[in-house]
């Protein structure tokens, strides 16, 4: 079953999110104080989505309800026991995607097509994952890796323990290490 915790844990790994807690209960994550999702006492989850995007979602989630403002389609709400996941994950980045502004967007999308080995100085052995996580939160070289604790590394979506020893190991061989 899907949980807070994962709805939290998905929207705090994207860069530049903020945590709300809101009027009645409610929960927002915001990227730049826009919200892109929320959860309330009900447990309903609301995503800020394109109409397009919103429309996949109704028409693969039964319980789904339309957000709208006036006629304008804003998003979707559904029961966060509805969702799995994995498309829990897919619907909060879209949602983040839709409301971040254009360059964040941009360096996050980047990150998607990132090769191992083949951005900045990260080292190949960090594996596709962690490489396109750390490229989507900015960090394409190892002084800027430097500049975060293990705990924030592993905070990021696709970036785990190897990952993590593998980046301090390089850090090393240049004299440098992880922000204690």
């Amino acid at each position: 079953m899907t949980t807070l915790a994962q709805l939290r844990k998905t929207a705090l790994s994207l860069p530049e999110t903020a945590e709300q807690a809101i009027r009645f209960g409610m929960v927002a994550f915001t990227v730049r104080d826009k919200r892109f999702a929320s959860i309330g006492k009900d447990n309903h989850v609301q995503l800020r989505l394109p109409a397009e995007e919103a429309d996949e979602v109704l028409a693969a989630h039964p319980t789904a309800e339309r957000l709208t403002r006036g006629s304008t389609s804003i998003g979707v709400r559904v029961p966060l026991g509805h969702i799995n996941g994995q498309q829990l994950n897919h619907w909060v980045r879209r949602a983040w995607l839709a409301r971040a502004p254009k360059r964040l967007a941009e360096q996050v999308t980047a990150g998607d097509a990132a090769v191992p080995g083949e951005a900045g100085d990260l080292p190949k052995a960090i594996g596709r994952p962690a490489t396109q996580a750390l490229i989507s939160a900015g960090r394409t070289t190892l002084t800027q890796v430097a500049e975060l604790t293990e705990a924030e590394l592993l905070a990021m979506h696709g970036v785990g323990p190897k990952a993590v020893r593998t980046l301090s190991e390089a850090l090393s061989a240049t004299g440098r290490r992880l922000k204690a």
